[in-house]
């Protein structure tokens, strides 16, 4: 983990709200010269602590207003079963989030689809790519904290 200080916890948690703001802007809210601003942002691509830069879609304004919690329970784990899971759940446009567990589930897919329908559309789909013991589904039906802020630099509670 790299080492952040106050200037570059400022930064990440202004890019987090806007990654569009110019580097005048963003320099002028964490006190800092345009180019010392410039010359953290880029250490902080490179080094990967910033991925990428993005625009959140609202799924609502594009038809994917349903979000759903798959939770996958499997009695392989060889190596090949896993190839064709994690190709399966890569080249599955809906997963938008998919995740090995510990306990009870073996994965656990975050996926947006536009209605019931779609979900099952989903769901053929992905058993039809990979075996898996036991699938089931939650349906979101409120999204009370739903957010791609990271809390940096918060103390723990």
């Amino acid at each position: 983990m790299n080492k952040l200080d106050t200037f570059d916890q400022a930064i990440l948690k202004i890019l987090q709200q806007d990654a569009g703001i110019s580097m005048d802007a963003l320099s002028e809210r964490v006190n800092l010269s345009r180019n010392a601003c410039w010359r953290r942002v880029k250490q902080l691509e490179e080094s990967g602590t910033i991925r990428g830069r993005v625009a959140l879609v609202n799924p609502d304004s594009i038809g994917l207003g349903l979000s759903v919690f798959v939770l996958i329970r499997t009695n392989q784990h060889g190596p090949e079963w896993l190839a064709d899971f994690e190709r399966a759940v890569k080249t599955t446009p809906e997963i938008i989030g998919a995740h090995r567990m510990t306990g009870d589930l073996d994965y656990v897919l975050r996926v947006r689809i536009a209605d019931v329908k779609s979900y099952d559309r989903f769901y053929q789909k992905l058993i039809s790519q990979v075996a898996i013991a036991d699938i089931s589904a939650s349906f979101v039906m409120e999204d009370i904290v739903d957010t791609t802020l990271l809390p940096i630099g918060e103390p723990l509670a």
